[in-house]
This record gives structure tokens, sequence and C-alpha cells, in this order.
């Protein structure tokens, strides 16, 4: 059926189960959702079953939408907002969405502006047309996040044309009577870095990331495959986080000749768009090769489509997307791909934590079905047990503590996301109970800007650090114990101060960023200590440093200059955001449902084969360890 004749057989569904006086003007695939525009949308504000009944019958995602003629204008609309909300919500933002009909509403009180029984929101719908949207005003404001919204604004039309083409291309109906899946792994096998896996089947072909490794001097996936080209060809795309080993490619295919949808999750969308940016100013200053320029990382930002966990999306003829927790990052996420009517589900883990840390709950081990595991070995190692999180923040306030008693700074390379805010917690937590002295804590790079995008999505951290931000009035990211460096004159203050301090700045692998400066400054007093948080690739330099290196070369503007290193180096682990041997062994044993295949990736080659050989001694699946370029046929 052609998605012209599917439309208009669901608009006379639709038609019979809305009441009479709901005038319908017109509807459309708009990406993977079905929007039903309606002159009087407020006839079914307080009637929010009919939507829930709708989807479940027709098996689509259905979104509401005014007609243009039923909203009012912006500051018509703005004005009532403020009008029938009590001063005491303490509204700090209103911001219109038009490509969604939406108003969202920031304020330092939400349930204020809800009202008892959601009646203020039902109040406010049926007065302005828009559908308001209530958030918690972040306590720390994202440029990031702001610029974003700006210019999805600005693009709004052009979007808009981007999902309905997306969208018909999605429900286009099936074509071919085959029935097959296959996996082509065209980066992260055996290596850690570029993850990249085309998911085919004969309806579909979806690309599951699209990385970089920074430490290689040509770190692409293998695009250049037929089985990719041309890219165009290309149903979707799904980022599973927004670390660069995983995402720093995307805007690349946009550039040669992709221009299909992107599927992540809203915190993923922000802090990819930030990393991306900042991997390009990068690599600009320091001579390196530059893939794309900013264009196509907005061109990219296009076209991504936002989903919450437990959504589960249509993202063409054969294939269902639902996204599911991973714990290792903000907006982390397994993809779980349900293939066919019923035909296969396949998982891919991208990076994941089966723990519960200081700012996320443990990775989702619970799927209704699944046939096929693809998942992270970068600690499968038989050797590889990382302590407790509580031994390793014992571990890193004790190298502070005696650093600290010698008058030294303390250099932590971190990634901006994730394990920057993790570590941002502990020390606001020992310096609050006096367990360290207090001493400024400085934060270099983007990992302010990424500390800002966390707050911007509470619902994405764990229970714990929501009610301590939310009910507890205690936050521990605005401890005034921590100092932005946000400019090279107060990076250069930090550098010649004489005292006591800890930095806290990017790379993490000391790859190239700000934490080169501070190392290039603190690295041949042997009252300094540099302390790794995180895991060191192979090839870079923050590895080299780990395996004994004194005489360090630092490549700037051209010309090489050999450090001698002289600091104490130390490594805490149990703060990585993977999973150990034990953790990637008990989240095998804790799915809910047994897969007949794992597939073990994004490792050193070691690790993958043993922890593939480990898992089919201890359960009996098929396990595979392949390598790149290798296509491996699932039905």
């Amino acid at each position: 059926m052609l998605p012209e004749e599917l439309l208009e057989e669901l608009k006379a569904k639709i038609s019979e189960h809305v009441p009479k006086d709901v005038e319908i003007t017109d509807l459309d695939f708009e990406g993977p959702v079905l929007v039903v525009y309606v002159k009087n949308p407020q006839k079914l504000a307080d009637n929010g079953d009919i939507v829930k009944r709708l989807a479940k019958e027709l098996r689509k995602r259905i979104v509401i939408r005014p007609d243009i003629v039923s909203l009012k204008p912006q500051e018509e609309a703005k004005k009532f907002i403020y009008k029938i909300v009590p001063d005491d919500a303490e509204i700090t933002s209103v911001f219109f969405d038009p490509e969604n009909g939406e108003v969202i509403i920031e304020a330092e009180k939400p349930g204020v502006v809800i009202g008892k029984q959601g009646q203020t929101l039902r109040d406010l719908m049926k007065h302005i047309g828009w559908t308001p949207k209530v958030v918690r005003t972040p306590p720390i404001e994202s440029k990031t996040v702001k610029n974003i919204r700006q210019f999805l604004l600005t693009v709004k039309d052009e979007r808009k044309e981007i999902l309905r083409q997306i969208g018909r291309k999605i429900h286009r109906g099936k074509i071919h009577g085959g029935k097959w899946v296959r996996v082509t792994f065209l980066g992260g096998c055996r290596e850690v870095g570029r993850s990249a896996y085309l998911l085919s089947t004969p309806e579909s072909r979806i690309l599951v990331d699209c990385g970089v490794n920074v430490s290689l001097e040509d770190g692409t996936p293998y695009l250049h495959l037929p089985e990719v080209q041309p890219l165009d060809s290309l149903d979707a795309v799904i980022i599973t986080h927004a670390h660069l080993d995983h995402c720093g490619l995307v805007p690349l295919l946009y550039k040669y000749g992709y221009n299909g949808p992107i599927y992540l999750t809203p915190p993923t969308r922000d802090l990819m768009t930030l990393l991306q940016l900042d991997y390009i100013d990068v690599a600009g200053r320091e001579g390196g090769k530059i893939p794309y320029d900013s264009s196509m990382v907005r061109e990219a930002l296009k076209h991504t489509i936002t989903l919450d966990y437990g959504v589960v999306t249509d993202i063409a003829p054969d294939i269902r997307l639902t996204f599911h927790n991973a714990g290792h990052i903000l907006g982390s996420a397994i993809v779980h791909l349900h293939i066919g009517d019923g035909l296969y589900n396949v998982a891919f883990s991208g990076d994941f934590k089966y723990e519960k840390t200081r700012l996320f709950n443990k990775a989702n081990t619970a799927f209704p079905r699944l046939e096929s595991l693809i998942m992270e070995a970068t600690y499968g190692g038989s050797e590889d047990f990382q302590p407790t999180r509580k031994d390793a923040e014992t571990h890193l306030c004790d190298l502070i503590k005696k650093t600290i008693e010698r008058k030294g700074k303390v250099l932590i390379p971190t990634f901006a996301v994730g394990r920057s805010q993790e570590v941002m917690i502990v020390l606001e937590e020992a310096i609050r109970e006096k367990r360290i002295d207090e001493v400024p804590v400085y934060l270099d790079g983007m990992i302010y800007e990424a500390t800002a995008i966390h707050t911007t999505y509470p619902e994405y951290l764990n229970n714990d650090l929501r009610n301590m931000i939310f009910h507890q009035g205690l936050n521990p990211f605005k401890s005034e114990s921590f100092v932005r460096v946000d400019s090279s004159s107060k990076r250069d203050e930090v550098m010649n101060d004489s005292g006591p301090a800890v930095v806290l700045a990017t790379s993490g692998m000391l790859n190239g960023g700000p934490v080169m400066e501070y190392f290039r400054a603190f690295a041949s007093d042997e009252k300094n200590m540099l302390v790794f948080v995180g895991y060191q690739a192979e090839g870079t330099m923050g590895r080299r440093i780990q395996k004994g290196w004194k005489e360090i070369p630092i490549s700037s503007n051209g010309r090489t200059e050999t450090i001698e290193l002289k600091m104490d180096v130390e490594t805490v682990d149990g703060f990585s955001g993977h999973s150990d041997r034990r953790q990637l062994i008990e989240f095998i044993r804790r799915l809910s449902t047994r897969p007949e295949r794992v597939i073990t990736v994004h490792g050193d080659e070691n690790k993958c084969i043993d922890l593939a050989s480990s898992i089919y001694k201890q359960f009996r699946f098929e396990t595979r360890a392949p390598m790149n370029l290798e296509t491996i046929r699932l039905v």
C-alpha cells in the first residue's frame, strides 16, 4: 500500500474514534510519527485516552497537533501563560516550538505550572491552542541547548519537509518477500574506536553508530564498501551515545550523500553536537585532518529525531526501534531492533555499565525478545576486574589528599561527558565532608558545558541524584569549589599559581585539548600528580604514559618538543563507564530472555575473543568475535 493510500485509510479510522465536534484538518507522516492536525485540539484536552486507544489500535505513534489557525500568536499566548500561572511557579523561560505546536515552559516549580490534576495545563491549551510542556529550570544554563533550540526554530519549515520525506520512506510498504537479516562490521571490531555496524534485511539498511578513532591517522570506518554505498540508500542512522568513537563521523555522511534520519536520545543529540564541534575545532587548531566543517554538523542536526527510553518506533517498513538505558553516559542507549512481524530481534549494547553509579541507574536487561546481542568487550579480558566504586572513590581522595599535603597539583585528564561529572560529585562530597582540604577544582575544556547539559535532563539521572538536587536542595554541580576555566588568561593563571589545586581537563586520553597545556606545565615538578580515571586506548599518549614512558613528545603548531615526566602517575580503576569482566558476565546472566547468539566487539582483540569464549563456556550461546569487514548472517 502506498503512503497516500495508507493515510486515507488511517484518516477514516481516526474519524470514527474522535468526537464529532473535533475537526481534523490534515494528517501526515512526519518521521516515524503520524501527526493529526485538528482545528480545535482543546476538545481532546480532557480526554487523553482517545490518543492512547488510537495508537494501540492502529499500531502507530500518534501525535495530535493544533492546526496553525488554532494557535494564538506567540506574544499573546506568552502573556496569557504569565497571567494564568501563579507567580510562585517562578517561570524562567517560555519557548515556542512551532514544529510540534508546543510551548515549553521552564519553571523552578513545575508542579505549580501543571496545577492540581493538570487543570492549569488544560486551561492553557484551551485558551492558547499550543500544547504546553513543562520542564524544570536547569540549575546551570546550557549554551548548547539554547543554540540548538534556536537553530531548529530557524529551519522549522525545511525540517518539516525532511520529516515528511522520512515518514513516507518509513511507510512505503514492503516490496521484497525474502526473510534474512545480516550485520556487516564496518569498524570497532577487535579494537576500540570507529564503531559502525550495518544491519541489512531485504527491505532495509540501518547504520548503528558512525565513530572515529582519533588516535589513528585514518580512524574512519569502512564506509566505502558496496554494502554501504550509495549512502542515500540507507534508511536510518542510529547513535547509541555521544562519544566520538560512536558518533564522530556522522556529519561526514551528509557530506557524501546521506539525507536520512538520525535516531538518538535528546541528551545524545545535544552532547553529540557539542563534541563534534569541539572535535573539528581542536583538529583545526592542532593541524590535524578536519573531515567536515560546522555546516555539516548543522545539516546532521536538521535530520535528528529524538526518542526517549522505552518508546517503540517504526524506522523502516520492517524494523522497529526501542532505546533502553545503557548506564554509560547521559542519554546512552542500548539499541533494540524488532525485525519483521516477529521474525527476529537484535540488540546493540553500545557502551554500557551494569552497575548503578553516582549519575545513572545500571543498564537495562529486560527485553521482550532477543535472539542476538552485539555487545562491547572493552574490559572483557579474564583479568579485567575493577575495584568497587567505593574503593575507587577512596583511592582517588587519598591520592588528592597526599598531593595537596605536599603543595602539589593534581591533573586529571577526563572525558567531558560522564567521567568528569562522576569525579565532580565525589570531590564535592569529599570537600564538603572535610575528607580532603578545600582547594579549588578547576574545570577546563567542555566540562562545564557538558555539566550544564546534564542538569537540563534530570530525568536521565538516577533517582538519588535527582532527589538530592530537587528535594534536598543540594546540587553538587554548583559547589563553590568548582572554578570554570573559560579563557587562556585564566588557564595561565591556574598554571602559574603556586598553591595546591585539582585540575579536570579534556581530553581524557591526552590526545590534545587543554589538558596538554597543563601537562606541559606540571609534568616536570615532582610535587604534582597525574591521575587517570578512564580507559586509555592503545596508541594514545595516555596509554604510553601508563606503560612507563618518561620522555614525552608533544607536537604543537608543526613543532615537536620532548617533556621530561617527573610528576607521579597513578591510575584509579573503578570510575570507568564501561562494565568490567564480572559485570559483563552478570549482564548476560540477568537478561530477561535468553539470546541465541552473542557477538563481542569494541575491545582489544584478546579481550573480544576471551569474552566470547567465556560466554560460550558458561551459557552455551553461539558466540563470535568478528573482525572488521566481516558479515554475519543472523537469519
